[in-house]
């Protein structure tokens, strides 16, 4: 309302009925210019102090007439304010920077990243053979070597596995092997002391101590120790009849 008040006077031929807008401008009159910036100084302080009072925030303000006549007004500081100012101003200058430093970078370790995979995609191509149009004779013997060591480190890890898994299969026979030995050992020397004691109880002359068995160099049976026993006489067996 103040602004319109002070404009009245330049724009009243112009003004229509009610209040009319003002155009913002130079006030040519020295005497209004200087009555209108009393004014509006004196409503500018007005805000600001309501601001930092309502809001609690950190004013400063400066204005200078075109007489350079300074007028401030700071609710903490004109000085630290200023000071906070320019340091706010320099850290997001910074941040900025920072900011756009960073994203060149990524952009090109992205593009460093893009041409590898691209290389490695060809290569795997041209290992499966395939896009092989475009390599020279140099290309081609390099990548035959590279296809024979591979297939040469592939065949020596599959004998290895191939030989790690014959020894397994190996020792876990000789350990079958060795228990049922053990087992059997255990077997006989079990029959002998039946044997034994069936010799020590009377009336039992007729009987006879069963021979030990003999092993091997790997205390393994011997296979003609498993023979059957033909002591008894095969004329002793009654003839078999058809009825």
């Amino acid at each position: 309302m103040e602004f319109q008040s002070d404009q009245s006077r330049e724009i009243s031929p112009q003004r229509k009925n009610g209040r009319g807008k003002i155009k913002i401008k130079r006030i040519e009159n020295t005497t209004n210019r200087q009555v209108t910036f009393c004014k509006r100084r004196n409503g500018l302080l007005k805000k600001a102090y309501e601001l930092s009072v309502l809001c609690d925030a950190e004013v400063a303000l400066v204005v200078f007439s075109t007489r350079g006549r300074l007028y401030e007004y700071a609710n903490n500081s004109v000085k630290e304010t200023i000071e906070r100012y320019k340091k706010a101003s320099s850290d997001s200058s910074n941040n900025s920077s920072i900011s756009e430093a960073n994203t060149q970078y990524y952009q090109q370790e992205a593009s460093k990243l893009r041409a590898q995979i691209t290389k490695l995609q060809n290569e795997t191509r041209n290992m499966l053979g395939e896009s092989l149009g475009n390599l020279q004779v140099r290309d081609l013997k390099n990548l035959e070597t590279k296809v024979e060591n591979g297939i040469r480190r592939i065949r020596s890890k599959k004998n290895e596995l191939l030989f790690a898994e014959i020894e397994y299969m190996q020792k876990r026979q000789e350990m079958e092997l060795h228990h049922n030995n053990q087992y059997l050992r255990a077997k006989i020397a079990e029959t002998e002391r039946v044997h034994q004691h069936m010799n020590l109880m009377p009336g039992s002359s007729d009987f006879e101590l069963v021979q030990p068995q003999a092993f091997d160099a790997r205390n393994y049976f011997e296979i003609n120790g498993l023979q059957p026993n033909d002591d008894y006489s095969r004329q002793d067996q009654p003839p078999l009849q058809l009825v």
